[in-house]
C-alpha cells in the first residue's frame, strides 16, 4: 500500500507526538509536578507510539492495522488523563490525541 493512503493519519500522529512532547515538557513546569507524573508518563508513551506508527504507515508495513490499533488505545489513555487537568497544554494534547485515535482507527 502507498504511504499516500495514510497521509491524513500520518499528519495526525505527528501532530499528536508534537502535542504530547509539548505537554510533557509543560507539565514539568507546573507547580505540582508530582500531580502531573501520570500525565507526563502517558505523554511520553503516546509520543513514542505515534512516531512508530507514522514510520510503519510510511513504510506500508504489513502490521499497520495492529500498530494503528495500539496507537489509538494509547492515545485514548493519554487523552483521558490530560482531560483531568485544566492546563491549556493538557487540553490541546487531549484534542490532538482524540484526533489521532480517530485517524488511527480509520487506518486500522
Amino acid at each position: 500500500m502507498s504511504h499516500n493512503q495514510y497521509a491524513s493519519a500520518i499528519n495526525a500522529v505527528y501532530s499528536c507526538a508534537a502535542a504530547c512532547d509539548h505537554c510533557a515538557t509543560a507539565c514539568l513546569t507546573e507547580d505540582n509536578v508530582k500531580m502531573m507524573a501520570e500525565c507526563i508518563r502517558l505523554d511520553l508513551d503516546c509520543a513514542q507510539i505515534c512516531r512508530f506508527t507514522a514510520a510503519a504507515m510510511a513504510r506500508g508495513s504489513d502490521s499497520v492495522r495492529q500498530i494503528a490499533d495500539l496507537c489509538a488505545q494509547i492515545c485514548d489513555n493519554c487523552a483521558a488523563e490530560c482531560e483531568k487537568h485544566e492546563h491549556d497544554h493538557c487540553k490541546e494534547c487531549a484534542a490532538a490525541c482524540r484526533k489521532c485515535a480517530e485517524e488511527c482507527r480509520k487506518a486500522a
